[in-house]
């Protein structure tokens, strides 16, 4: 579930996004920060279903990232993608999606911080 590139944690989840599910989520969260672990990678590409408790998790993981002058950024395919795009659409959906970076893939995903700024979103434009 977790794997490291370069100064980035990337956390895979998949399956879904559920009351049961998302504690472990939120935990394997605070571990990495924990750890010292700033720059976060959630790679929710294989996330088929997604209810307000996984959206719950990630506006909550977007909060901590912020607050220890972190990074957060979400791997999720385009809106188009047969797969892996239902995450995608429940954050449109309830009009969050504009909170977070959002990338297409990993090499995307965990290009360095420090272009983060001048970046633009791939699926927005």
């Amino acid at each position: 579930m977790e794997d490291r590139r370069g100064e980035w944690v990337v956390l895979q989840v998949s399956g879904e996004m559920d009351l049961v599910t998302s504690p472990a989520v939120r935990q394997h969260v605070h571990d990495a920060v924990a750890e010292g672990r700033h720059w976060l990678v959630l790679d929710l590409s294989e996330v088929r279903f997604c209810d307000s408790s996984g959206v719950g998790v990630l506006i909550a993981a977007r909060r901590l990232m912020r607050s220890c002058s972190g990074r957060l950024r979400l791997i999720l395919p385009p809106q188009g993608a047969a797969h892996g795009s239902h995450v995608h659409r429940v954050l449109a959906a309830l009009g969050v999606r504009r909170l977070f970076d959002v990338y297409p893939d990993l090499g995307a995903a965990t290009e360095s911080a420090e272009e983060e700024e001048d970046a633009v979103d791939p699926l927005s434009a």
